[in-house]
């Protein structure tokens, strides 16, 4: 069996992970190993954010959507009842930009839904 000699392959690892570090303080942007550790941490938290994120902005359009309703005189879980029996399929991201923007249009949602519970 041959002997592999990774000088060229290691260093352009190296040289891929402190490009990485980049901006980094201190040794964390200038020594390999303490970046590679930086840099690791960073890519996990990264992943990890990007699926934060679309439990965050949900929560916030949940908390816009029920503010709205609770203005018209109904509760979240009423409002989101009486609009999907109502056969309105407006997904939440639209209907919190509309309680923001278009507070009239959201009221005359509000009202059928209030119908439709009624009913």
């Amino acid at each position: 069996m041959a002997r592999v000699k990774r000088a060229v392959n290691a260093r352009k690892h190296h040289r891929k992970i402190l490009k990485l570090a980049k901006g980094y303080y201190g040794g964390k942007s200038r020594l390999f190993k303490s970046a590679n550790e930086t840099v690791m941490r960073a890519l996990r938290n990264a992943y990890i954010g990007r699926r934060l994120k679309k439990r965050d902005f949900r929560k916030l359009w949940i908390a816009r959507i029920n503010a709205a309703a609770r203005i018209n005189g109904l509760s979240y879980s009423k409002f989101i009842n009486g609009i999907k029996t109502a056969g309105i399929d407006v997904n939440r991201k639209m209907l919190s930009e509309i309680a923001i923007n278009d507070p009239k249009s959201f009221t005359e949602l509000a009202d059928i839904a209030k119908k439709q519970l009624s009913a």
